[in-house]
């Protein structure tokens, strides 16, 4: 697995084009995910970025602070995805149980 970057406090005009030629002069991208709204399909201002290497992600989190579209990003390395609790799912079988 490619090291992960989260990217926040990102302008909601952003591109994944914009975002990948941005830290590439740190190295290989490997794929850049703005993270949208599945309502709107709008950005949420935030993303994560895969370099190639370990080395890479180290150099690219260097853009922390920086303005990027008029905002400060945030850089960072990104944490391991965390499995969803039980019981977000708004199932009506859920909320009406009496236990």
């Amino acid at each position: 697995m490619e090291p992960r970057l989260y990217i926040g406090n990102l302008s909601y005009n952003a591109k994944e084009e914009e975002l990948k030629n941005l830290f590439a002069q740190f190295g290989t991208v490997q794929s850049v995910s703005i993270i949208t709204d599945k309502m709107t399909g709008r950005s949420k201002g935030f993303a994560f970025v895969e370099m190639s290497t370990a080395d890479e992600a180290q150099k690219a989190i260097s853009l922390n602070g920086t303005d990027f579209m008029g905002r400060n990003m945030t850089v960072a390395e990104a944490r391991p995805k965390e499995p969803r609790r039980e019981g977000r799912s708004g199932s009506s079988e859920r909320r009406f149980r009496n236990e």
